[in-house]
């Protein structure tokens, strides 16, 4: 088994989750495409806590593309350099996980915050308030409620869906990054590759 190319497909994954998380934030802050609610503040805070933007976006492509530079053509390379350096490589990638591990624990547990507390909207007394605040999140599963969300219209089913997409990508990218610090510890005591021939060469 090569450790590296396993590691490198672990970083194209991220890259492209990454843009995902991006997107799916960027999106919560124009409900229905419009711009007003952000600008005149009748968002979910937890919005404005850019867990996709930085958590499960920004702060995953640097253990990205660590992964990505860590396998090159020949199984032995490291950054161009052979020999016992690619171990170095290896363990380091691991530093590189426990950021993306950090990155993606915030962006599940602002999705999850948000999730629980529904989107900020106007009801029916013309108030704008966190209307499921109190549900404990029993909003989720009774959707005949949501209707007392006025304004924005589907407002709760577009916070429930990309705060739920928020919530799957980060812990998919969690568990990615946790299994790169296992492949990483193995690829640092084996080397890049298992193969007898290679590690004798290297």
């Amino acid at each position: 088994m090569c450790y590296g190319k396993c590691a490198r497909c672990i970083g194209h994954s991220l890259v492209w989750l990454a843009i995902v998380c991006i997107v799916a934030n960027i999106l919560l802050y124009f409900p229905n495409g419009e711009t007003k609610y952000a600008s005149e503040d009748h968002l979910s805070h937890f919005v404005w806590f850019f867990s996709g933007i930085i958590g499960g976006g920004l702060l995953m492509l640097l253990p990205a593309f660590v992964f990505m530079g860590l396998e090159q053509d020949d199984c032995c390379g490291c950054g161009g350099h052979e020999n016992c350096g690619k171990r170095c490589a290896m363990f380091s990638s691991v530093l590189a996980a426990l950021i993306g591990i950090a990155g993606s624990g915030y962006c599940v547990i602002v999705a999850a915050l948000g999730l629980a507390e529904g989107p900020r909207c106007l009801d029916a007394s013309g108030q704008w308030n966190y209307t499921f605040a109190n549900t404990e999140g029993g909003y989720l599963l009774d959707s005949s409620t949501w209707s007392q969300c006025i304004e924005p219209k589907h407002a709760v089913e577009w916070n429930v869906s990309l705060f739920s997409i928020l919530l799957a990508l980060g812990g998919i990218e969690f568990i990615l990054c946790l299994f790169q610090i296992i492949n990483g510890v193995l690829g640092g005591i084996c080397g890049y590759c298992c193969s007898r021939q290679q590690q004798y060469d290297c």
